[in-house]
């Protein structure tokens, strides 16, 4: 996530604390979930993913960097072995905002109805991270695993549940952002240039550090802009549970503008909202070395993960546009 502010850095510093485990808790798939267990991201698959993006050979996935490079060939794999299509001419969306090399890593998949095929929705997460930083204990790579290689993960396995089974009915554009570190560049870029061609879309779909479960049984995940759309309450239709909800941080710290949703709100006026599990109580790496594999529940993923397929596959698969803003 974009460094928030001066002030939450302080408060995550200052609870600078011992190591937790990782959770061996299970998976757990609603009933009446249009998705088969069999057909669902397994926890092996989403540790195997989320190891690679933090391993320390990809020094922090810091933009422009030799180790953000190795992220960026691993996720055009991830397409090309799925069959997902390049959005443009090759997957890579070259920024135009920013002074190094840098890019998105953007599929496509046609949706598979004769009209709403012509409708557009994305579903994206930023794969970049901070690179070296000041040392703690002699590690000075901020691998952000919680930031946010486990929201990548996430697309990760979104990507490889569409591409197999084409249930989409509107057509989906699969964007990992880079530069979001540095103000939102990656999705500004892809936003503004989306908006140039005049694609019709729907919503976007944002993942940002769900790496660690919430420390609260009335939600799964919280929804930034939670008041700005019927997202919210649309998603936990579906999922007929309350898997979305609201909490106070998201709206003082301002977190609707702090991640990749942002510029596709700006740009289109459309619901693009963010999905997370960081609640600022729950994880006290932020922007900090000890932000590693570790120290991530891959077990709580994989259930954010098979929690929300199904839920996303009714909302790019409704008859009419029934995601709308608030007014």
């Amino acid at each position: 996530m974009k460094k928030i502010c001066f002030i939450v850095s302080l408060v995550l510093l200052a609870c600078n604390g011992t190591k937790s485990t990782v959770s061996n808790e299970s998976n757990n798939i609603s009933e009446g979930s249009t998705v088969a267990k069999t057909d669902v991201a397994n926890q092996e698959d989403v540790a195997k993913t989320l190891q690679f993006l933090t391993s320390d050979d990809l020094e922090g996935r810091n933009t422009g960097s030799s180790g953000i490079e190795k992220a960026s060939y691993f996720l055009e794999d991830i397409f090309k072995k799925n069959g997902v299509q390049p959005y443009f001419k090759t997957y890579r969306d070259t920024l135009s905002n920013y002074d190094l090399p840098a890019y998105n890593i953007v599929g496509y998949l046609e949706g598979n109805d004769p009209k709403l095929k012509n409708e557009f929705v994305v579903i994206g997460a930023h794969y970049d991270h901070i690179g070296r930083i000041q040392a703690v204990n002699g590690d000075d790579i901020g691998n952000g695993a919680n930031d946010n290689a486990s929201g990548t993960t996430a697309v990760t396995e979104v990507v490889k549940y569409f591409a197999k089974h084409k249930t989409n009915r509107r057509s989906v554009i699969f964007a990992f952002f880079s530069a979001e570190e540095k103000g939102l560049l990656g999705s500004k870029h892809l936003a503004k240039k989306l908006k140039e061609q005049q694609i019709d879309l729907y919503f976007m779909f944002n993942y940002e550090m769900i790496g660690v479960k919430m420390n609260r049984e009335d939600m799964l995940l919280y929804l930034t802009g939670f008041g700005k759309s019927n997202m919210a309450k649309k998603m936990n239709e579906y999922a007929g549970e309350n898997l979305i909800g609201y909490i106070p941080a998201e709206t003082q710290y301002q977190l609707f503008r702090a991640s990749d949703n942002y510029p596709f709100y700006t740009e289109f006026e459309i619901p693009a909202q963010t999905v997370s599990t960081f609640d600022f109580e729950n994880f006290q790496f932020y922007h900090q070395p000890d932000d590693e594999f570790e120290l991530m529940n891959t077990a709580h993923m994989t259930n954010v993960i098979n929690k929300t397929i199904p839920v996303l596959e009714k909302m790019m698969n409704a008859a009419t546009k029934e995601i709308q803003m608030n007014k």
